[in-house]
């Protein structure tokens, strides 16, 4: 018996499935979740992969607005706040459901938050910490230490939800910190609120400090140096809304209008993208 070589091709079966074709192109320039570097650089790539363009995005802890300095102005329709412009991240004047985004980032040092003015942190090169975050003020009442770091966390987290639509995206800034000589791993007890509270925890970057962080007056060292942050990115699924318990004088440096209806914002067509996206 002799065979036959032959170049066509097996026509498929009728019960065959077609093959998958694998879209995209082969690439390594993808945004990573560990980066070393400043905020700004990769502030951009966040709002690029979980924002999108001509969102809504109110920074209510804006501070001298670092995190924007690579962000094209015109991307965004950005509403800026904190103490210094007299709004508090806690007590927000915009409607319910009106943004697309918020970004929080307050102040970490529990040395901002003592009962004693003297004591407070926030002198030299963390004086602008001081300045737009903290008011000078001790803090009088409430949790103490770490314990009212994370207190202003998650009232800023309650009022975000607030004023966010479903399927909006919290953006928090957080680092981890060693309080009273206890290890306070506050990403993940931010992680764990925020999910207890209608949040998704869709993506979490972690930032490395460029230089190598100094520490004074080491008699042992007990615990590793703090040298990263992270950028912890929630998607509001919607349950539990709040409701305003009071209405804020809106800042006039501020236009408000009515919460965006689901056609009026690129963000709201985008929804599909946004929207519980827990396959990515």
């Amino acid at each position: 018996m002799t065979t036959t070589e032959t170049n066509e091709e097996t026509p498929p079966s009728q019960n065959s499935k077609p093959r998958r074709v694998q879209g995209g192109e082969a690439t390594s320039h993808v945004v990573l979740s560990a980066h070393i570097g400043g905020n700004a650089d990769l502030f951009p790539d966040i709002l690029h992969l979980h924002v999108p363009l001509g969102a809504r995005i109110a920074d209510v802890t804006w501070g001298r607005g670092v995190f924007w300095q690579r962000v094209a102005p015109d991307d965004y329709e950005v509403f800026p706040s904190d103490l210094k412009t007299g709004i508090d991240c806690r007590d927000l004047p915009y409607d319910d459901d009106s943004m697309d985004a918020v970004v929080l980032d307050p102040p970490y040092m529990e040395g901002l938050f003592r009962r004693s003015e003297s004591h407070l942190a926030g002198g030299g090169s963390h004086a602008a910490f001081r300045e737009h975050y903290s008011n000078g003020a001790e803090t009088s009442t409430g949790p103490k230490y770490h314990d009212a770091v994370l207190d202003l966390y998650y009232r800023a987290g309650t009022e975000a939800k607030r004023v966010l639509r479903r399927g909006g995206v919290l953006i928090v800034k957080c680092q981890d910190e060693v309080s009273a000589n206890r290890q306070r791993l506050t990403h993940v007890e931010l992680i764990n609120r925020f999910e207890s509270e209608g949040f998704y925890t869709k993506d979490l970057f972690v930032v490395v400090r460029s230089n190598r962080p100094g520490m004074s007056r080491v008699i042992t060292q007990v615990h590793a140096r703090k040298s990263h942050s992270y950028f912890l990115v929630f998607q509001y699924v919607g349950e539990g809304k709040v409701e305003k318990a009071k209405s804020s004088p809106a800042n006039p440096g501020i236009k408000l209008g009515p919460p965006p209806s689901a056609s009026a914002t690129p963000a709201a067509q985008a929804q599909d993208q946004l929207d519980l996206d827990t396959t990515s």
